[in-house]
């Protein structure tokens, strides 16, 4: 059986597709009841994040009229950006640097934000395979066959939207390792006797990103963010590589993390680790296909640090405005699309970190990262601030 009820047919039910339905019905309303979300898990579903959001993420969902404060949340006051230990620090006036959630309790409160703006959401629909033709697309699914006039692949890094539209496309993907641990103030049993989790200095408010792995080849990082599971406060802490050096020798992923861990007196062995990959952002990712937009991962998150979820809320927006301009034109070869998002504060902050990432992690010498991230504190702060950060009120929202 084949359902042809709904014209616009939104694969993912993440920040991204949300995001695109939710700016749909702000600036197109009269196409909110045409929309349909198949999401393939069922709410709240596990998502493995750190859950950072950014001050870009709040901005956009502000202007929505939503407020991420009625999601279970830690606020950091401050970010650490080291290498091995010494760094510079970011802090914003009068608010939190960051803010972290849970992604199973954030995508979940989204997706009722959506259902109550009239989006409809089919959950527990799994999509094995998207098809394209000149009158419109068809979605083969575990459930029947879906038909609509656009389909917005919202699925993720590894999603069948883009895998059935770019079979032959190379991804440019990062892999990521996550811990949850109990936080600092606990009290550790080891070898028959406790021991306090002490700190040289203050970690339990601060969001901490160290470049230590980078001479070990390792392109990327090592977290440890204040996180809640369930109300209580925890650490979540990673370590996140770009791959751009996976031609050289290096360490076990887990290594770095284990290292870091143990400097601040916890064993990694202690915990459940667990991995996924993250694709990240290249100017030559494909972005489209006549009556197929995709957005969030399945184009790419932020290739410095892995950041996805105010981009995956900004690709929504660009995605929203193609789509209602599609509608007015009668026309949906979506060949602006990538233009557009170029275009966009969006576009322009992922291609300069683009540029960052080339840099930061090629340029892998120890004394390189020692200048960057100890010495260059006002060029470094400058920098990001203008061309790094405040992308989302450069992304103008059409009503």
């Amino acid at each position: 059986m084949m359902d042809t009820k709904y014209d616009i047919l939104i694969l993912g039910g993440g920040p991204s597709g949300l995001s695109t339905a939710l700016h749909l019905t702000k600036i197109a309303p009269h196409l909110s009841t045409r929309i349909l979300i198949l999401e393939k898990e069922h709410y709240p579903r596990l998502k493995l994040c750190a859950g950072g959001l950014v001050i870009d993420a709040e901005i956009i969902l502000e202007r929505l009229g939503l407020d991420v404060r009625e999601v279970p949340h830690v606020d950091a006051p401050n970010i650490r950006f080291d290498f091995a230990g010494k760094g510079l620090t970011v802090r914003m006036a009068k608010r939190h640097a960051i803010r972290v959630i849970r992604r199973d309790e954030f995508d979940h409160w989204l997706a009722r934000k959506a259902e109550s703006r009239g989006i409809e959401i089919r959950e527990g629909v799994t999509v094995k395979k998207v098809i394209p033709d000149e009158n419109g697309v068809t979605v083969q699914t575990d459930q029947g066959e879906f038909r609509a006039e656009i389909v917005v692949g919202a699925d993720g890094s590894n999603g069948v939207t883009r895998r059935s539209i770019f079979p032959n496309e190379p991804v440019y993907t990062a892999r990521v390792l996550e811990v949850i641990t109990p936080n600092y103030s606990v009290k550790e049993i080891a070898s028959g006797r406790e021991k306090h989790a002490e700190q040289e200095r203050p970690r339990n408010d601060a969001a901490y990103f160290d470049f230590f792995p980078v001479p070990d080849n390792i392109a990327g990082y090592t977290w440890d963010f204040p996180t809640q599971v369930n109300g209580k406060p925890m650490r979540c802490w990673g370590v996140y590589d770009t791959n751009l050096l996976a031609e050289q020798k290096r360490p076990a992923l887990k290594e770095p993390l284990a290292e870091e861990m143990k400097r601040h007196g916890f064993d990694l062995n202690d915990y459940e680790i667990k991995g996924h990959p993250i694709r990240w952002y290249s100017p030559w990712n494909k972005m489209s296909a006549p009556r197929v937009l995709l957005v969030g991962d399945a184009v790419g998150a932020d290739p410095i640090f892995g950041e996805g979820i105010s981009m995956a809320l900004g690709y929504g927006v660009i995605a929203a405005q193609e789509i209602a301009e599609s509608y007015q034109r009668g026309e949906f070869s979506f060949s602006r699309f990538k233009r557009r998002f170029v275009r966009s504060g969006l576009g322009q902050t992922l291609l300069v970190r683009w540029l960052i990432t080339q840099v930061i992690y090629t340029l892998k010498w120890k004394w390189f990262q020692i200048l960057l991230w100890r010495m260059l504190k006002p060029i470094v702060l400058i920098f990001a601030w203008v061309f790094v950060l405040n992308w989302s009120k450069r992304i103008p929202l059409r009503n």
